[in-house]
């Protein structure tokens, strides 16, 4: 989401998508991950809808569960993190991909399409949009 009189500088177009990920600070040794849902995705990242926020600049594994049943392993930094403002901000991060193969961005694509409408739209399957800044 962007500020008035504040440009859009995403280079992909955002999906609204409630989807469970699983976190992992990367160099972290424990196996356990955390359980975070994403509120909208693209092909170049992520908003974490989450209470608890990582450091801007820190590095995280996620594990994105495609419409495919596959998941899909993708490394990605916090851009930027927001404490929530009430009902229409949620607590959060922003999330940009790092580390996603062609392959795997073209997966991701896919999967996307198959899952929902762009961001701000609703479909049969969008019953609640989520609005959440992506730097993706």
């Amino acid at each position: 989401m962007t500020s008035p009189g504040q440009r859009d500088t995403r280079r992909f177009s955002r999906r609204d998508a409630l989807l469970p990920v699983v976190v992992r600070a990367a160099g972290n040794r424990v196996e356990a991950g955390i359980r975070l849902d994403t509120a909208d995705l693209s092909e170049g990242g992520a908003f974490l809808r989450s209470d608890l926020l990582f450091e801007v600049g820190e590095t995280l594994n996620l594990e994105i569960p495609l419409a495919t049943g596959e998941t899909l392993a993708a490394r990605g930094r916090v851009a930027w993190v927001t404490r929530g403002g009430g009902d229409k901000t949620p607590a959060g991060m922003g999330i940009a991909f790092d580390k996603l193969s062609p392959q795997d961005r073209r997966r991701l694509t896919q999967s996307l399409r198959q899952l929902v409408q762009p961001a701000g739209r609703k479909s049969a399957r969008n019953e609640e949009p989520h609005h959440g800044r992506n730097p993706g």
